[in-house]
């Protein structure tokens, strides 16, 4: 099975290509429709694992939605299965209980909004596309550290103690996909830890020391927990809570 893993250079996608030598992750501008047309042609892909965004900045929106809408396209042309990361913050917390597949997208942040537009756009273009939604990704002991680890070693930094997510551990996340890659799944599938934490919490157990803490703003996403009770049915690869990858 011949792999494109797009954002190959980033925490995700670099895992990926570790786990999958085999896979190609050669860089392409994913704004330009063109140069994607023309990698996935002359690589001819039978998955796709889309991995490349950009969270905020310049060009952030441009990056996840028509990107991902190249991407989509691209693959399409060629007869390549797509597996589309998405992300928990297309909901905005409020529902009160983890968010399951059939649930609707109701993003409350700009990358929220751009990822859920990617998603429509990507089902639109391929129905056969795997939207996987996670959450937090994290390193973990014995691996290099993600954003958000070094973000729970400032000093200086708050910690949201209502704001709930669902962290997964990089390589349970990159061997999960990989496994996806293989099933016959179109759709949104959920694809994250086991342990719903508050991101106050997540930085304790990272840091193994307590923080400082506070509610968070009324535009923040709260409690965007995911059950991931169908992905495991299916997979093989343990989808270990965060508890236990910090232990």
């Amino acid at each position: 099975m011949r792999i494109h893993v797009t954002g190959a250079s980033g925490f995700l996608g670099s895992e990926l290509v570790r786990l999958a030598p085999h896979a190609t992750g050669e860089r392409v501008e994913v704004r330009d429709a063109t140069a994607v047309n023309g990698l996935f042609a002359r690589l001819r892909p039978d998955v796709v694992i889309h991995t490349a965004y950009r969270q905020d900045g310049e060009g952030a929106r441009e990056i996840v939605v028509t990107g991902s809408e190249n991407v989509a396209r691209a693959a399409t042309a060629i007869g390549a299965r797509l597996v589309h990361l998405s992300t928990d913050v297309v909901f905005d917390g409020r529902k009160g209980a983890p968010y399951v597949e059939a649930d609707v997208a109701s993003p409350c942040t700009e990358y929220g909004r751009a990822k859920a537009d990617a998603e429509e756009r990507v089902r639109a273009i391929g129905p056969r596309a795997l939207l996987v939604r996670t959450s937090l990704i994290v390193g973990g002991p014995g691996h290099a550290p993600s954003k958000h680890e070094l973000a729970a070693r400032d000093p200086a930094a708050t910690f949201y103690d209502n704001e709930i997510r669902s962290p997964i551990q990089v390589g349970d996340l990159a061997a999960a996909l990989l496994e996806l890659a293989a099933l016959d799944l179109a759709g949104p599938l959920n694809v994250a830890g086991a342990d719903d934490v508050s991101r106050a919490d997540l930085a304790e157990l990272v840091t193994r020391s307590p923080v400082t803490r506070s509610e968070a703003p009324r535009e923040r996403p709260l409690d965007c927990s995911l059950d991931s009770s169908r992905a495991r049915s299916l997979l093989s690869t343990r989808l270990r809570g965060v508890r236990t990858v910090f232990e």
